[in-house]
């Protein structure tokens, strides 16, 4: 047996991925105001997109299509041809699938299986025989060798990769399921009102390809337009669905506080190491920039700054994207400071998200709360 065999690799390769961006993106307000949530911003230097894409790729999936729903223009320039995942490819590779109102221009959209039936033919083609299918608002570094490998010896009709969470977020909407003594779902509820299930799914289902085209054609044709409430959720009691732990860090982004706090997060070197090395690295689209520059004046205490930042003032337990300057007598703490932004001389940051190309001018105080961090949409003055 080869390496590539012990590893699964082999039969990952009878695997495609589709990873479905056509959710409600309501949640995050104004960070999706003009982009789609797998291509908010994460981590200094990541989009959402980056995690399931890259999950997929180490685990030996060379076939990945990503469902579109608004948007989508800052992502499609972000994955172009899927280079920076080795999914530029002759065979299989990276597929951009175009939402349903592309197709029927006139009708309203209805959810997300809509989408999944305009790109049924593209499903079809594949010559794989299984699918992973995916959502980029949960943040984690999954292989998935060892949950298909379950998949395959239980003969599940449909597993679920979930996580045991002793304490949930506030603000923040799970999917949580239910399960017996052998892992089998009994049941499955979206954001329910009392969450007395500790385990949420990741919303990460592996199953048959062949099945999926049923779900979707049996859905469809009784006007069932949701994938997980009627394609999942709908099927416990028919199909054998199984979950499956995983153990390692994960993070569920279904609000801005869930997006804030997993994002300093990554300021704990734990969780740094368990979501960027643990089970390969995240792959993100390459910038070339000079690294960041701290000068004499600056003072710089737990930070994640990606290259191309200038920092001349005060930086605390804070995240900063590429290209940010500080200037002078500026003082950021616990705050995500994203990409061009700039921040005047004498500027108070605390518990503040400033997105894209925000520039605030000298001597202002910004202040959120932990629970409630104040955002400044994309290219403000302030």
């Amino acid at each position: 047996m080869t390496p590539e065999d012990k590893k699964g690799g082999r039969q990952m390769s009878n695997v495609m991925g589709i990873i479905n961006n056509a959710l409600d993106e309501t949640f995050l307000e104004k960070l999706t105001n003009h982009r789609s949530l797998a291509s908010v911003p994460f981590g200094a230097r990541y989009r959402l997109i980056d995690f399931p894409l890259s999950n997929m790729v180490n685990s030996g999936i060379k076939n990945v299509g990503l469902l579109l729903e608004s948007k989508y223009r800052s992502l499609m320039d972000h994955i172009g041809p899927g280079k920076a995942w080795d999914l530029d490819r002759k065979r299989n590779g990276m597929f951009i699938l175009p939402p349903a109102h592309i197709y029927q221009a006139n009708r309203a959209y209805k959810g997300d299986l809509q989408n999944f039936a305009s790109n049924i033919d593209y499903i079809k083609r594949s010559s794989q025989e299984y699918v992973i299918i995916t959502s980029p608002n949960i943040v984690c570094n999954i292989d998935y060798r060892s949950a298909f490998q379950f998949h395959l010896e239980n003969e599940n009709d449909i597993t679920i990769i979930y996580k045991e969470l002793p304490v949930f977020r506030r603000d923040t909407t799970y999917t949580v399921l239910n399960t017996d003594d052998q892992d089998r779902v009994i049941d499955m509820r979206v954001n329910p009102a009392k969450n007395y299930y500790k385990k949420i799914s990741l919303q990460r289902y592996i199953m048959k390809k062949e099945l999926l085209l049923k779900i979707i054609d049996d859905c469809v044709s009784m006007g069932q337009w949701d994938f997980l409430k009627n394609g999942i959720i709908g099927n416990i009691d028919k199909l054998k669905v199984y979950g499956y732990p995983f153990k390692s860090y994960a993070s569920v982004i279904n609000s801005i506080t869930g997006y804030y706090k997993s994002n300093l997060e990554l300021l704990k070197p734990e969780v740094w190491q368990d979501l960027f090395l643990k089970h390969g690295s995240i792959f993100t689209k390459p910038k070339d920039e000079a690294p960041t520059e701290y000068k004499e004046s600056s003072f710089a205490r737990n930070i994640l700054a990606a290259n191309g930042c200038i920092i001349e003032g005060e930086v605390r337990n804070s995240i900063l994207f590429r290209g940010v300057k500080v200037h002078p007598g500026a003082h950021i703490k616990n705050s995500i400071i994203m990409q061009k932004s700039e921040i005047g001389p004498n500027v108070y940051l605390e518990n503040v998200i400033l997105d894209k190309g925000v520039i605030i001018t000298g001597d202002k105080e910004l202040r959120g709360d932990t629970n409630y961090p104040l955002i400044i949409e994309k290219n403000s003055i302030v």
